[in-house]
């Protein structure tokens, strides 16, 4: 699953979770802007950052690193980019850095270079399977990212509930509840559309956006025919192209979200797992629009 992009989803849609995740009051998230920085003379961009909204405050600005597959190298890189960070914009406010890893056995410590450095205040350390329980729509998003295959569609089902419950803006409620969609369907890779919709009760597919623009194709070509076999001759075809369209344009839509959260593209095309060019193809076309 590829994590990074749909954790740096969620602080941006609901940053308070962030901060109840490492033990802070939520409402510290108003005082906070998540954004990225890129460091120039190396060409790299530091993709999760907490800044405060008052650079003269003494709030201290997060960087943050999620990582779900063991990286014997990712201390070292964490470190050389905020000192290089550090160096290059010399902020004001203290430096923290938080690591989230689905468990404990994914950290790769290497203690004789960082475990001085690694037992700081200002370093913490995440591991979702240990989080005691908080009652906070983010932080069980966060934790649904873990959750047992098994036990996962219920839990998402019931935080699709909360989150029609508790949040009032339509378009935040869409995108949260697209959020554990995306997240149900990385888990569960070996199932289909209908067997999702059909797990989250979304009924018929053909009632959805999707599906109606390409019945609506499928039908034309049928009734062109006359016959009720040119009929569901054509809503296959229909539902064919229309799934076509529908992943371009999902694609599209991914890769225009994640630019304006700030991510590089070379992140951008890793996370979606698409070719450079076609993600800068896509990045620029957006940009012209």
């Amino acid at each position: 699953m590829k994590t990074d992009s749909i954790f740096y989803k969620l602080f941006l849609t609901i940053p308070s979770s962030f901060f109840e995740l490492i033990g802070i009051s939520g409402n510290e998230a108003k005082n906070y802007k998540f954004t990225s920085r890129e460091v120039k003379q190396l060409s790299f961009r530091m993709d999760g950052l907490f800044v405060p909204t008052n650079v003269n405050s003494d709030q201290p600005f997060y960087l943050v690193e999620v990582q779900f597959q063991p990286k014997e190298e990712l201390y070292y890189r964490i470190f050389s980019e905020l000192f290089l960070y550090l160096r290059q914009y010399q902020p004001t406010n203290p430096w923290r850095v938080v690591v989230i890893y689905p468990t404990r056995s994914v950290e790769r410590e290497e203690a004789h270079q960082f475990g001085d450095i690694l037992t700081l205040e200002r370093v913490q350390r995440i591991y979702l399977d240990e989080l005691a329980p908080i009652n906070s729509l983010g932080v069980e998003i966060v934790k649904l990212v873990v959750e047992p295959e098994e036990t996962a569609v219920d839990v998402a089902k019931s935080l699709v509930e909360k989150t029609q419950i508790q949040l009032t803006d339509a378009v935040r409620q869409e995108n949260i509840i697209e959020l554990i969609e995306t997240i149900i369907v990385y888990k569960l890779p070996q199932k289909s559309r209908e067997e999702i919709a059909a797990m989250f009760n979304l009924g018929d597919l053909k009632q959805t956006r999707f599906y109606q623009d390409a019945f609506a194709d499928g039908q034309q070509i049928g009734e062109q025919r006359g016959e009720q076999r040119g009929r569901e001759i054509g809503e296959d075809i229909g539902e064919q192209r229309g799934e076509q369209t529908g992943q371009q344009k999902a694609k599209q839509e991914a890769v225009a979200r994640m630019v304006k959260l700030g991510l590089s593209l070379e992140v951008i095309a890793e996370s979606l797992d698409l070719p450079l060019s076609v993600v800068q193809q896509i990045a620029n076309s957006a940009n012209n629009n």
